[in-house]
């Protein structure tokens, strides 16, 4: 739907252009703001974008810069990665994903979007572990890294850090969850 000044019309999938703007907008289109300005809050191709968020993109590499694997971290995660559930596991859904889309593989986002939920818990986590489901945790993460999460995903780094013996692969610190340590307990 195209429209004059300050009128609201129609685009694909049944969304409308908010009052006050004009012409075509791909991006708006697919559910975010149109490259150059500030829209409402929605979903575009490759992510979610926050309400004044503009420009197209988002998702990997995009707003919020998600993690970038280096190609020796993709080959060590990856490998029997059809044992697991989950290759890895990291604070927060952004970093979460950047390691997801490099791997092609299922990674869990400790504490949802930037770690701060309680999702899940030191427990729940200790079960999955416990159960086998998941090969590595990958430090680092949410905002500020785990500093910036919630407490329960701050208890899980401190777990795994006290539990499992940490190895940097192509700059990023890793845990083997299915390596205790000899003291742990």
């Amino acid at each position: 739907g195209g429209g004059g000044a300050g009128t609201r019309g129609a685009f694909p999938g049944g969304a409308t252009r908010p009052a006050g703007t004009t012409g075509a907008a791909p991006a708006q289109a697919a559910g975010g703001a149109a490259a150059g300005t500030t829209g409402t809050a929605g979903t575009g191709l490759g992510g979610t974008r926050p309400a004044g968020a503009g420009g197209a993109g988002g998702g990997a590499g995009g707003l919020l810069n998600a993690s970038k694997p280096s190609a020796e971290l993709v080959t060590v995660l990856t490998t029997d990665a059809g044992s697991y559930d989950w290759v890895a596991a990291a604070v927060g859904a952004n970093t979460a994903a950047g390691y997801e889309l490099g791997t092609g593989q299922a990674v869990m986002a400790i504490g949802g979007f930037n770690g701060s939920d309680p999702s899940p818990t030191l427990a729940e986590f200790k079960a999955i572990v416990a159960q086998g489901r998941i090969h590595y945790f990958i430090s680092g993460g949410g905002f500020g890294g785990q500093q910036g999460g919630s407490s329960a995903s701050s208890e899980i780094a401190t777990w795994v850090s006290s539990t499992f013996t940490a190895k940097t692969v192509g700059g990023t610190t890793l845990y083997d969850l299915t390596q205790p340590t000899s003291t742990a307990g």
